[in-house]
């Protein structure tokens, strides 16, 4: 006997229309829905709960991709997600990707609020500061999520977290740590200094050399690196509400670093001061 035919969602489908819109900020703020896309950020929005809220809810994948990311299409269905299957032509038209991996998930907001982040103590904060450019965010979030950082602020001026592009970027790092969106930078530094959290501004004109900084041992506490905009940096009036306002030392011919890469230089060398005592994990351990 024939299996019996697949049955695809309609392109016209109201699913389709509604999660196709997610790719406009306007709707992503209005349904505070957004879309993670291939089968990683899937993975990691299926295995991810607010407060017992799965995250992820709903799924469409091509029966290609059901075929071959089955245990991921498993737990979406184990975390109550809808989960549709979609011609290559759908997909392709909810993706915001050149070439889209089969795998797109609608799901849930999850910024955590700033009084929570500071409520936990954290003891490395990475906080964004009119970082505009969606793959730099996604970027440092990543960095920031490697580094072993306990949280990530992205201030008022900053990219929108949900932007297709930052979500990509941060390769599922966005479900793995604390992110609070839209604070003021000057709340953020204010709020962060009340915790205990020295606060270190991340500019290529810094008076601070991050090797001094390192070799001085003044790294080890609670800290919070402010990255600024890709091209102009942090204007004077956020660096003066730093506690330090630190350079990474360019020791070959190199003109500057970019943001993400001066960024994980920044908060490795925190992660390294602060492990001191009892090492730093390895990635090659087991």
């Amino acid at each position: 006997m024939p299996a019996a035919p697949v049955e695809l969602i309609s392109p016209r489908s109201p699913r389709v229309v509604a999660a196709r819109r997610l790719a406009r900020r306007n709707f992503r703020g209005k349904e505070r829905l957004f879309l993670a896309e291939g089968p990683q950020a899937v993975r990691e929005a299926a295995a991810h709960r607010a407060d017992a809220t799965p995250t992820l809810v709903e799924l469409f994948a091509t029966p290609e991709a059901a075929e071959r990311y089955a245990d991921i299409v498993g737990d979406a269905r184990a975390a109550g997600a809808r989960v549709h299957l979609a011609d290559e032509e759908v997909i392709a038209d909810i993706s915001t990707t050149v070439t889209p991996q089969g795998l797109v998930g609608v799901c849930r907001f999850l910024d955590t609020p700033f009084e929570e982040i500071l409520a936990a103590r954290p003891r490395l904060v990475a906080v964004l500061a009119h970082v505009r450019d969606p793959g730099n965010a996604g970027t440092v979030l990543r960095c920031a999520d490697a580094a072993g950082a306990e949280a990530v602020v992205l201030t008022d001026a900053s990219v929108d977290l949900y932007n297709p592009k930052a979500v990509r970027a941060s390769v599922g790092s966005l479900f793995h740590l604390p992110v609070a969106v839209g604070v003021p930078v000057e709340d953020a530094v204010r709020g962060l200094k009340a915790a205990g959290v020295r606060i270190l501004a991340a500019d290529g004109a810094g008076q601070d050399d991050l090797d001094d900084e390192l070799d001085e041992g003044t790294m080890g506490g609670p800290t919070a690196w402010v990255f600024g905009n890709e091209a102009w940096g942090l204007p004077e009036e956020t660096r003066a509400l730093a506690d330090a306002v630190v350079r990474v030392p360019i020791h070959g011919k190199a003109e500057s670093l970019n943001l993400a890469t001066a960024a994980a230089v920044c908060l490795y060398a925190s992660a390294r001061a602060q492990r001191a005592s009892g090492g730093c994990r390895s990635v090659t351990d087991g």
